[in-house]
């Protein structure tokens, strides 16, 4: 090693045979230089991905929800008035389920609602009196092909289009009987925040919600009945109503009376109910008249 003194190079030993200097100094403190210089660096602990945050919240939302809406099934009343402005992310869910739902069951069971429609003509009087028996059978035999068919690939009937123009104009109606409830309960001298009434009418739609879900899924099996829970469904409105003013306390006696309030709603209901049926019947009106047309539809028969 080299003498740090004098530079002079020595091949071993404790001093240089030069100056004399002591190597075994030096040796210690280049091996420590040399220790420090090839230290290895400290690894960076791994840190475990964070899950997104939008899922997170997703996932605590869909479970709040369940809750609430099981609740909802299992104690209606208790759990409409304990429902305040917290719930009002809850009850808006539950509303577009309801409106969405509606649309989709047509959808998926139109061909059913048909079949329906015309068994029901062939046993009015006048047309039964004049069908022979194997009529009716040539007619199950149809309804059995339409049933096995994808008719709508055939006519070219868009699941967007229908869905979700029809959803957003059903809860377009919704949000004006809730607002036209809410304007009666207000005249009744019902001092309550629109998004609690709003939580409260919500928690109230979701019995008939669930009689909506129940129609779908039998929709989707091809079950005729969903068109029973449809109805329940949609009726169910009128009730939804009345509870929902009735759950709250009047502030005085100089309001407008509950029963004049649920009248008015119910005008406001019925002319609500008439636009949706104008708009779905004009869909209707657009089905058949793409099957006339459909070459396809006329070569499958």
């Amino acid at each position: 090693m080299n003498c740090s003194n004098c530079g002079h190079f020595n091949d071993g030993g404790k001093f240089c045979v030069k100056c004399g200097h002591k190597l075994q100094e030096e040796a210690a403190v280049s091996q420590a230089a040399a220790a420090s210089e090839y230290q290895p660096q400290p690894q960076p602990a791994y840190a475990p991905q964070q899950p997104n945050q939008r899922v997170r919240q997703a996932k605590k939302v869909s479970k709040s929800f369940f809750s609430y809406f099981a609740e909802g099934i299992k104690n209606p009343t208790a759990t409409a008035q304990a429902a305040g402005e917290s719930q009002f992310v809850n009850a808006l869910i539950t509303v577009i389920l309801y409106a969405l739902s509606i649309p989709i069951m047509l959808y998926v069971g139109w061909k059913l609602l048909l079949i329906q429609f015309v068994r029901s003509m062939f046993k009015l009087p006048i047309i039964s009196e004049e069908l022979a028996p194997s009529d009716m059978e040539d007619f199950n035999t149809g309804a059995d092909l339409i049933k096995a068919t994808d008719i709508n690939s055939i006519i070219h009937f868009n699941f967007t289009d229908f869905v979700f123009k029809q959803g957003i104009f059903i809860f377009i109606g919704l949000a004006i009987i809730i607002g036209a409830t809410y304007v009666a309960a207000k005249f009744g001298k019902v001092d309550v925040s629109f998004k609690e009434f709003f939580s409260r009418f919500g928690t109230f739609l979701i019995i008939p919600t669930a009689l909506l879900l129940i129609g779908l899924v039998l929709a989707f099996l091809h079950v005729e009945y969903f068109s029973y829970f449809m109805n329940f469904g949609l009726l169910s409105i009128f009730l939804v109503v009345p509870f929902t003013i009735a759950s709250f306390k009047q502030n005085g006696t100089n309001g407008l009376d509950r029963i004049y309030s649920t009248l008015i709603v119910y005008v406001v209901i019925t002319i609500v109910l008439t636009f949706i049926a104008n708009g779905l019947g004009e869909e209707a009106k657009t089905i058949i008249t793409r099957m006339g047309n459909s070459s396809e539809l006329n070569d499958l028969f």
